[in-house]
């Protein structure tokens, strides 16, 4: 089996006996007890007012509520030490860790089955068919027979396996046709009750990283780890360092969490946190909606990051309160627990932000960029195409009274997205909702939910860019490529300065409009 994990072939008796070796003690350290810590240094801050601890740190978080303490871990520790029924592990243990929940979509899906029946055999059961969730999303809406052939395979696959989860589109031409259909796979995972506090959740798709912001361990994996995890419902890991990023301050209202993590990733670079985890804390990150928690963590990987978390608090509670009924057991750092390296930063005294191309470190304020001239705006993806990610561009819009001097594309995340688009009114807006408003001021009509252009995708994907273009969009890359043409030009942005500068035709700060 050509694999990282270094398995032998199914035929052999060390794979017949996988089950037997999962259940054993494997704690294999890859580093020595006594390795030296790294210690990060930072671009030159834009704001006076962060601090970096260079040192390992220790936590002011509460302790865990539940079970007994062997020696102090940080909430991902706990989370991997349960997972693989240890009573504690440390960064650099490699550890059987057993899944909760694997998702797959359509760019990854197919090769993942293809190496689980290679295998595991032509007639294989996957471990588990009902915390297998597979989600189309990315080359959805689209003439391209390969793209079609994708969805294809994932239809005939979860029939055959009997998939609980498998939100099927057929009808390409009215995707409400489809009920079924959900739309991004990080969104959909979310609404539809698989993120829950204290699990373990991995998926083919670089930004599983999102559902950390229920207080779980989230990351992607590759098409060959996948396949193992459909077989057997668990995977080697290794366990991460953390870094901890304490945000505090009143969050301005002409801020939101892209502007956080597009500070972060300018702060300690794109190899930054490389597989490391990296936890949010702080007065300011308390006061962010779940969506914005997802925001958050949908960007550690720009970062390098293994993971992304935040502490389930009354906040994740609620929102689950609709989403799941199955049991979870939310777990917190301890007070003494390790952190690798220690960020700080004052909120309150942040600007608004852009990434200039093509990296999501090339970090500027966006009132520096006002010069520069923008053929479109892009709102949309896992990363800003959720309802609030809306709401803030439609807030935006009717304060500004004016219409939009660029093409202006809108694609929700999932079908929930569209219809809170369609139904939900807008503060201060006399009853209107996103959909009045950006119709009022010449947006595109909101597409169908898919991740559409932001990753390019085939030439007919609602949204490319096919030509050379500057863009000013709510994704998360800004590769050369990345959305399509690859003399493209992206600029990564919140809903409140993508909205602004689609009203200017050029870069915007967005507090022209709001203040």
């Amino acid at each position: 089996m050509a694999s990282s994990l270094g398995f032998a072939h199914p035929g052999s008796s060390f794979f017949h006996n996988k089950v037997n070796i999962l259940q054993k003690d494997l704690s294999l350290s890859v580093v020595p007890p006594t390795s030296q810590l790294s210690i990060y240094k930072c671009k030159k801050p834009i704001s006076k007012n962060i601090v970096m601890a260079t040192t390992t740190q220790q936590s002011e978080r509460k302790p865990a509520t539940t079970g007994s303490i062997k020696a102090p871990m940080t909430m991902t520790e706990k989370i991997l030490a349960k997972a693989s029924e240890k009573s504690g592990v440390k960064p650099g243990d490699n550890v059987w860790v057993n899944v909760d929940v694997f998702m797959t979509n359509d760019i990854s899906g197919p090769g993942s089955i293809g190496i689980f029946h290679r295998e595991f055999g032509k007639n294989a059961k996957v471990w588990d068919h009902e915390k297998v969730v597979v989600i189309p999303d990315h080359y959805i809406f689209t003439s391209d027979e390969r793209a079609n052939r994708n969805v294809d395979i994932l239809r005939e696959f979860s029939l055959e396996q009997n998939i609980k989860y498998f939100y099927d589109i057929k009808d390409l031409s009215n995707f409400k046709a489809n009920p079924d259909y959900k739309g991004v796979c990080h969104i959909a995972l979310a609404q539809e009750g698989h993120c829950r506090p204290g699990e373990v959740l991995l998926g083919t798709d670089s930004h599983t990283c999102t559902a950390g912001a229920f207080g779980q361990f989230a990351t992607g994996i590759g098409n060959t780890e996948a396949g193992f995890v459909l077989g057997t419902g668990a995977l080697l890991l290794k366990v991460p360092h953390t870094l901890r990023f304490v945000m505090d301050g009143e969050m301005p209202d002409y801020l939101l969490a892209k502007d956080l993590i597009l500070q972060i990733i300018g702060e300690i670079s794109v190899a930054g946190a490389t597989y490391k985890s990296m936890e949010f804390v702080g007065t300011t990150i308390e006061s962010l909606n779940m969506e914005e928690r997802m925001t958050l963590c949908n960007m550690v990987i720009e970062a390098g990051g293994k993971n992304g978390v935040v502490s389930a608090d009354s906040t994740t509670f609620k929102y689950l309160e609709d989403k799941t009924s199955l049991p979870y057991e939310p777990v917190y750092s301890d007070a003494q627990a390790s952190f690798l390296s220690e960020f700080r930063f004052d909120i309150s005294n942040l600007e608004p932000l852009v990434a200039k191309p093509h990296s999501p470190d090339n970090r500027a304020l966006a009132r520096e960029c006002k010069d520069i001239k923008i053929d479109r705006v892009y709102i949309g993806s896992c990363t800003g195409g959720k309802t609030q990610d809306f709401l803030a561009a439609a807030k935006l819009f009717l304060a500004s009274g004016k219409k939009v001097k660029v093409p202006t594309f809108l694609v929700p995340a999932t079908q929930k997205v569209w219809v809170d688009i369609y139904t939900l009114t807008v503060p201060g807006s006399g009853g209107k909702t996103c959909s009045q408003i950006f119709q009022e001021v010449g947006c595109d009509t909101p597409a169908s939910p898919s991740c559409a252009a932001c990753m390019g995708g085939p030439k007919d994907t609602y949204a490319r860019m096919n030509e050379a273009q500057v863009c000013v969009s709510t994704t998360n890359r800004n590769f050369p490529g990345r959305m399509g043409h690859k003399e493209g030009e992206i600029y990564l942005a919140s809903p409140y300065t993508a909205a602004a500068s689609a009203l200017t035709g050029y870069i915007t700060d967005p507090r022209q409009f709001l203040h």
